[in-house]
């Protein structure tokens, strides 16, 4: 394979994850400027040295498993299905928020007997079951792992109407609702989840050790990421509180269950139209899921005249992923060196 010079990430093309996928990094402050639907490549502005490919979910994987694509976002499902074992694919955020669904076995509503992976070996002792999977290697795992035979049908098309028509017993499909199923006449069981999924980043590991620029994309893509999938749950409170000092309205804040912020309440002074020098303006951010108990507790210390508005980003110092990158890039490099000593 030609090594590219450029630095690449892949989008799905199509499908359920495609739009949500160019939503999250718009939000993030990386929109993808793509003039015209029917390219199949595109560019950020805020990351001008960076291409945006568009494929197949699945071909996402390959491609950055291959080394054609340094970054994708794609299913967590089809990267454990075809990561492989050489350990080229690497997870750079297992939960971008988005494409949720997970990978199930489901049986016909007719076997009245079957509901748990038990009930199923059961079924098995007289012949091996036929399931239809878009998913071999998964499936194969989890049949394998409760010592279920089986042999699998790899289908391409529709699986729900393998069972109605014959030429499977059961399906191994993904699950978002499950009104499919229902409308199919299957229904999925107890204990039959293969592996829960949701969009994720995956990088190539060999291009981010051995190309500094790959690396400095990935650390950007994870700092606006991260700032922002964490900023989504928090909203901007601001609020005036009378008071003596910043230290008393700090420790009456203290006191309350949900008013500390991130480290503690930013507090200043106000300057009052009739000059009284005891009012202070808070500032602090909180979680939006608390937003009415805050605004309760404001108003408990003093508070008045309480503004709510929504954050954007939340830097951290160092986001934790990128930490996890780091060492694992690292762990890569000690492992060669131990192969190189023996």
């Amino acid at each position: 394979m030609k090594q590219h010079t450029d630095i690449r990430l892949s989008l799905p093309s199509k499908g359920r994850m495609a739009q949500a996928a160019l939503d999250l990094l718009a939000s993030c402050g990386l929109e993808v400027n793509k003039p015209n639907p029917r390219q199949y490549a595109a560019r950020i502005p805020a990351l001008p040295d960076l291409t945006v490919l568009f494929q197949r979910p699945g071909d996402i994987v390959v491609s950055v498993r291959d080394g054609s694509v340094d970054f994708g976002i794609t299913g967590m499902d089809v990267v454990a299905e075809r990561r492989g074992d050489n350990g080229a694919v690497l997870v750079l955020h297992d939960m971008l928020n988005f494409g949720h669904c997970h990978l199930a076995l489901a049986v016909p509503e007719a076997w009245e007997t079957v509901h748990t992976m038990a009930d199923l070996a059961t079924r098995a002792l007289a012949h091996p079951l036929r399931v239809a999977t878009k998913f071999p290697y998964l499936t194969a795992g989890f049949l394998t792992r409760h010592d279920i035979p089986f042999t699998l049908i790899h289908a391409e098309g529709t699986l729900e109407v393998a069972p109605a028509i014959g030429y499977a017993d059961l399906i191994a499909d993904l699950v978002s609702s499950g009104q499919t199923l229902r409308d199919n006449r299957l229904r999925s069981l107890d204990d039959g989840t293969i592996i829960h999924s949701q969009a994720v980043l995956i990088a190539n590991r060999i291009a981010l050790k051995t190309r500094p620029e790959v690396l400095a994309v990935a650390r950007t893509l994870l700092e606006f990421i991260e700032a922002h999938l964490r900023a989504v749950d928090h909203v901007s409170v601001f609020a005036n509180v009378r008071g003596v000092s910043p230290q008393a309205i700090a420790q009456r804040m203290f006191a309350q269950e949900t008013l500390g912020g991130l480290q503690g309440p930013t507090i200043s002074p106000v300057v009052a139209r009739d000059g009284n020098p005891n009012w202070y303006a808070v500032h602090i951010v909180v979680r939006r899921a608390q937003l009415f108990q805050v605004v309760a507790e404001l108003r408990a210390v003093g508070g008045s005249g309480v503004v709510v508005t929504p954050v954007t980003y939340i830097f951290e110092e160092e986001p934790a992923r990128y930490r996890a990158m780091m060492e694992a890039i690292r762990e890569t490099r000690r492992g060669e060196d131990r192969e190189r000593g023996r």
